[in-house]
């Protein structure tokens, strides 16, 4: 016997099949040690020959937690997010939880009932902006949730967040030894807290350093590789230039190398470019990008500690951050100022 009829096959249609309750077909399809070894095989057994998968949902409700957590990004194709799926998904499957990606859009009431529809434990959030109302919603409706990368003002919440400070200073002063005066810059969006920590921190590195951010040579923009190509067009138009860019990220940096390949502008022997990710392509001979680094790896682990405490009320009351620092990668998209 199969269900072959497209109709959805429910616990009830196993319990009348095998002849027990429907309580006890949801307990031993969650293996509860109440019901016998021989039933649970009986019950398995059914529900494989009738077809039916239980609800992600229902067998939340049913125990109280789901073991899946939500990943909530925007844009999937921009090479940032691959890189940090991976953790992520390590630390959570190793953790005991499934990973769920769920896709962001602009209003945060249909994306808060996607997450508490698909009856998730908690959820780790990567693109919030400073203005994004959806940890608001979250938060109402006690959902566990955890900044990754990125936080919100005035909601407080656990957060694994990047320090940039050790990293931009460094590179700060290996720019200043290379000759370097005048630095552009291609910067991330001023509503998200990444955005705003890094020029911050720049600016203070670059000054402690004796150099100039350039304020005609900046550019603003979404961390993706079009605003990095648009941002350097623009400042390759300048009637003077910066000798060094530096770039929100490395995705922007791919933006950035390739507006000055199309304009036939030599990198580093015209313009030097720093990074900020340390994404796998930086490395590679083709980008050999200059970046500042950090521990992802280290972040995702964090970040699934927090969301797992929260999610089985092992968290104290009080909020975690956990702060990473940065380093200086030099490689050969940085080198001396070209005054000649």
């Amino acid at each position: 016997m199969s269900n072959t009829g497209g109709a959805v096959v429910t616990s009830q249609d196993v319990a009348r099949y095998v002849g027990v309750s429907q309580p006890t077909v949801s307990r031993a399809l969650r293996d509860d040690p109440k019901v016998s070894e021989a039933t649970k095989t009986r019950i398995r057994d059914a529900a494989r020959l009738l077809g039916y998968v239980p609800s992600a949902t229902g067998r939340a409700l049913a125990v109280g937690r789901s073991h899946r957590i939500g990943l909530l990004l925007t844009d999937v194709e921009n090479a940032f997010y691959p890189h940090l799926i991976a953790p992520l998904y390590r630390e959570l499957r190793a953790t005991g939880y499934e990973m769920v990606l769920l896709p962001e859009s602009e209003e945060a009431d249909p994306v808060a009932e996607r997450i508490i529809a698909n009856g998730l434990d908690g959820v780790v959030l990567t693109t919030s902006t400073t203005d994004s109302a959806l940890p608001i919603r979250l938060r109402d409706r006690r959902l566990p949730f955890v900044y990754f990368n990125r936080t919100v003002p005035g909601v407080a919440a656990d957060s694994v967040v990047v320090d940039a400070t050790a990293g931009y200073a460094a590179a700060a002063r290996r720019l200043a030894e290379l000759g370097h005066r005048r630095v552009g810059a291609v910067l991330g969006p001023q509503n998200t807290s990444t955005g705003l920590h890094r020029e911050a921190v720049l600016r203070a590195a670059l000054s402690s350093a004796g150099l100039v951010l350039d304020e005609a040579a900046c550019r603003r923009g979404p961390f993706d590789v079009a605003s990095g190509h648009a941002g350097m067009s623009e400042i390759l138009d300048l009637p003077e230039r910066p000798s060094a860019v530096v770039c929100g990220n490395d995705v922007v940096a791919v933006g950035v190398l390739n507006a000055a390949r199309e304009r036939g502008v030599r990198v580093p022997e015209e313009i030097s470019v720093l990074g900020f990710d340390d994404l796998p392509m930086a490395g590679w001979p083709l980008l050999d990008l200059a970046t500042v680094a950090f521990d992802l790896p280290g972040m995702a682990r964090a970040a699934v500690r927090l969301i797992a405490e929260r999610a089985e009320g092992r968290a104290e009351d009080t909020f975690t951050q956990q702060v990473f620092e940065s380093s200086f990668l030099e490689r050969g998209s940085i080198g001396p100022a070209d005054r000649g």
